[in-house]
């Protein structure tokens, strides 16, 4: 579904990320992973067409994106949690949610219920400012917000920073069964090896912003984790 091929980026004369190659197979969860600062925060940007790429290809259902507008990405069918969460904190959970109406059209009005039945705690908060919402349910609230779009492809940027372990849990739960029971195609940058071996089907390692590893999830042995994962 999500192919890249090649991609160079670049903060001013520093090289970021090297002839990067990543694939997301359609209906699949693959999990983007490495230690802080390789790249993988940059390459979903990059993906989100947020920062511009110096050469390769990015296509989605064999679309390329590379160079084309932002706001494509959301028309396409691709939903974006950001690191940080990145809600407004000044609206109500409603008016966060009902940013992305606009983007699936004029007859797009009413938020899709299946987010207050993945998240009860936005439907009884819907008048609440997101800014006085806890940090798990501002991360509800912004992977609600993308859910809103009824993408076709979910991309995380590491969903359980700074989470207490029961929203992780819900989380991670939600993340499944998108995935699993719904077929909703998700590519997910998480630091939590065990979460990610209970998530996703796929693994990608970044290492100085080069892909060094990947491959089924079951195949990141201790060798692997100990060589691009380890602290």
């Amino acid at each position: 579904m999500l192919r890249l091929e090649g991609v160079n980026q670049f903060y001013g004369e520093s090289h970021i990320l090297w002839d990067l190659d990543l694939e997301v197979p359609e209906g699949e969860c693959t999990c983007l992973m490495g230690r802080n600062g390789v790249g993988k925060t940059t390459l979903l940007k990059a993906v989100m067409g947020l920062l511009p790429v110096r050469s390769g290809s990015i296509r989605f259902d064999g679309r390329e994106l590379a160079g084309r507008p932002a706001e494509l990405r959301a028309r396409l069918g691709i939903g974006y949690v950001p690191q940080g969460r990145e809600i407004f904190p000044q609206l109500t959970v409603e008016e966060n949610l009902r940013v992305g109406l606009g983007i699936r059209g004029p007859r797009a009005r009413r938020i899709p219920g299946r987010v207050f039945e993945l998240f009860p705690v936005l439907g009884e908060m819907l008048n609440r400012r997101g800014g006085d919402l806890s940090g798990g349910q501002q991360q509800q609230l912004a992977i609600g917000r993308a859910l809103v779009l009824e993408p076709r492809l979910l991309i995380l940027d590491e969903p359980n920073e700074g989470i207490q372990p029961n929203i992780v849990h819900q989380i991670g739960a939600v993340i499944r069964r998108l995935n699993r029971e719904e077929g909703l195609t998700v590519l997910l940058v998480e630091q939590k090896l065990p979460f990610a071996r209970r998530t996703a089907h796929r693994f990608n390692l970044v290492e100085k912003g080069r892909s060094v590893a990947s491959g089924a999830i079951g195949q990141l042995d201790d060798t692997l984790v100990g060589r691009y994962l380890a602290v």
